[in-house]
């Protein structure tokens, strides 16, 4: 997937974020990315916290980060840097993710999505294209989007009401909980049903773990 905004001049090396909260992920994105004439690793940053900091006292070109870190999710954190006017552009580097997880990144603003094992080939054309100001989507990510056409999006209530499936509870606790009435949490119930395609509860609430719908 790729559409054109400003390119980098010819000769400006693309500098890099690295976000991950693993020491030998970040230990090998360092080495990879050094390897490269044309790139070089501007800091790093091992949570969402961090890479927000670190995007504005650093202005990196790029910034490859994972979903997964410890403070907040990586959604939230490229919401927040794009938001904040820091110009670089993002790639997602993760190791799990379901199609709604990926949606929900590139809805943030990311302007590319690898899984980790993506080959080292492909990370670094990811980020010259990203650097570039194109859009990188790997084929995996983009299967896995297509796998789940049209999007299904379940609504807020709906969501709450699966996390409380998921903790364990049963229709009239969920009621309680939520302050609804327990038909009313057997409708929203039914809904879930049919928009995942579940035959039952536990059904409902792996295809939603597998998707990054919910989380425990």
């Amino acid at each position: 997937m790729s559409d054109t905004t400003a390119s980098l001049g010819t000769n400006a090396p693309i500098q890099v974020l690295i976000v991950d909260d693993h020491p030998v992920v970040r230990e090998g994105l360092r080495s990879l990315i050094s390897a490269e004439a044309d790139m070089t690793v501007a800091g790093e940053a091992v949570n969402g916290g961090g890479a927000v900091e670190a995007c504005f006292r650093l202005r990196p070109t790029v910034i490859v980060m994972d979903l997964m870190l410890p403070d907040m999710s990586g959604a939230d954190a490229i919401r927040e840097i794009c938001t904040k006017s820091c110009n670089a552009q993002i790639i997602v580097l993760t190791s799990v993710a379901g199609d709604e997880d990926i949606y929900r990144a590139i809805e943030a603003g990311a302007r590319g999505f690898l899984f980790k094992e993506a080959v080292r080939r492909e990370l670094v054309d990811a980020i010259r294209a990203v650097g570039r100001g194109r859009r990188y989507v790997s084929a995996q990510a983009g299967l896995r989007l297509a796998e789940h056409l049209p999007r299904t999006e379940l609504t807020a209530r709906e969501i709450g009401v699966l996390e409380l499936i998921a903790a364990g509870m049963r229709n009239k606790e969920i009621a309680f909980q939520l302050s609804l009435s327990e038909a009313t949490v057997n409708a929203h119930i039914k809904h879930i049903f049919e928009k995942l395609n579940a035959t039952d509860r536990t059904h409902a609430v792996t295809t939603a773990l597998r998707r990054g719908l919910i989380r425990l």
